[in-house]
């Protein structure tokens, strides 16, 4: 990656705002303005293109310890950067699982020498992701990864008493809760979206309110309590109503929602192609649309990629053997301008609030998701919203390539990246 220097954004629309000249000066923001001349700056020319503080992803696999397989650390934020991000959440369920100071310590360590963009580990909730005994949050908080945000996701906490055993633990130091919303007894032998799709294909049913069970139980746990939950991948329309609710009666709840559940919905399933098998399931049109109104009037505070890399192995067989899950940094972006953006539902300075400044302080992530203005750190993306054209898994900094958009035409594309005014990607190429 090319050294820290003085660069010269010129013309760029900050925030998709009027065109304005942007200096990077080190690893901060030294000058926005107009006509900003600087002697000896590398000048990248950015006209029509968006400026957007670095992407912040709540929701990140990146398999490392055990699956590198499918992604290790270092693929994972090529990925990320590629895709306009400077910070990643790395999710809990590694192999052995980051439910220690020792092991988050080591993602955090080896999110530090990729150098790609930052890695904030996510801790485990309970030991072993088994949902029988607490982990040692204390210990992960005071750590050198100095966690913040603990979840068991790819398991729900379905206990109740762990669950608000969690909640009242992680108050003492402003922790969040982040929970995946599945009863597990409604979802035994699931395989797809419980309705009219499932009933043709006979194939087994994820109902609704297996999700919106556990939600409903666990804001009125963090009420209880007076604590921080989060909802991860929220997926359905009753689940945005119970949130909503949530957030009316001024309890301290926040909600994610992946780009996939934004625009896919359980018809693709009529394929049999396991690329769009995931947890939770690909819903219907009804909630695609009611998920897009909840992101845009700001019930759901964020989107997140839950970026699930798999080898093509546990992908490539029948449907009902396949893994569950998508590869998200890459094409994130260029889903939600599509879905958000090009639809009039959210402009770029939403775009830049749902998916930077939000999920940073959620997170409570310093030096990300902050304002492009002088002496604020230059983590920054600017994205060219004009660019279309296919997606081309081939090209994919991941080490994966499960995506459920191969072949389909995608708006926007990232240009460049920079972590703390050092390119990670430029005209497009990692650095």
């Amino acid at each position: 990656m090319s050294e820290t220097t003085k660069i010269l954004l010129r013309g760029a629309k900050v925030l998709g705002g009027e065109p304005q000249d942007v200096l990077i000066d080190g690893e901060t923001i030294a000058a926005v303005g107009a006509a900003l001349s600087a002697e000896g700056a590398t000048v990248v020319e950015a006209e029509g293109k968006v400026l957007l503080p670095g992407l912040v992803d709540l929701h990140t696999h990146l398999r490392e310890p055990g699956r590198e397989d499918s992604e290790t650390v270092l693929t994972g934020t090529k990925a990320a950067a590629v895709g306009g991000f400077t910070a990643v959440h790395a999710m809990a369920n590694t192999f052995p699982v980051a439910d220690t100071a020792g092991v988050v310590e080591q993602v955090w360590r080896l999110g530090k020498e990729s150098g790609y963009c930052d890695v904030q580990p996510v801790g485990a909730v309970t030991v072993g992701l088994e949902g029988k005994k607490l982990a040692e949050l204390g210990a992960m908080h005071d750590s050198a990864a100095g966690v913040k945000v603990f979840s068991d996701d790819g398991k729900c906490v379905d206990d109740a008493v762990i669950m608000r055993r969690a909640l009242e633990y992680v108050k003492a130091f402003d922790g969040v809760v982040a929970q995946h919303a599945q009863e597990p007894r409604l979802t035994e032998g699931a395989q797809m979206n419980e309705g009219i799709v499932s009933s043709e294909l006979g194939l087994g049913g994820w109902p609704a309110v297996a999700e919106e069970s556990i939600i409903a139980r666990d804001v009125l746990l963090a009420a209880h309590v007076g604590s921080r939950v989060h909802i991860c991948h929220l997926s359905t329309a009753g689940s945005v109503e119970i949130v909503r609710w949530a957030k009316s009666k001024g309890w301290n709840v926040t909600a994610e929602v992946t780009p996939h559940h934004l625009l896919l919905t359980d018809e693709l399933v009529r394929t049999y192609n396991p690329v769009y098998k995931v947890n939770p399931p690909l819903r219907t049109e009804a909630d695609v649309m009611a998920l897009r109104e909840a992101l845009a009037d700001g019930t759901i505070d964020c989107v997140a990629t839950d970026h699930a890399p798999h080898p093509h192995e546990d992908k490539d067989c029948e449907w009902a053997a396949a893994a569950m899950g998508m590869v998200g940094l890459e094409t994130a972006l260029s889903v939600v301008q599509q879905t958000m953006v090009d639809s009039g539902l959210l402009d770029w300075a939403g775009v830049a609030d749902r998916m930077s400044f939000r999920p940073a302080a959620i997170g409570r992530l310093e030096g990300h998701g902050r304002p492009v203005s002088a002496g604020e750190p230059a983590n920054l993306t600017l994205v060219d919203p004009a660019y279309r054209g296919a997606v081309d898994p081939s090209g994919f900094a991941s080490r994966s390539r499960n995506t459920p958009y191969e072949g389909r035409e995608l708006p926007g594309r990232v240009t460049h990246t920079w972590l703390r005014g050092r390119a990670t990607v430029v005209d497009g190429n990692l650095a």
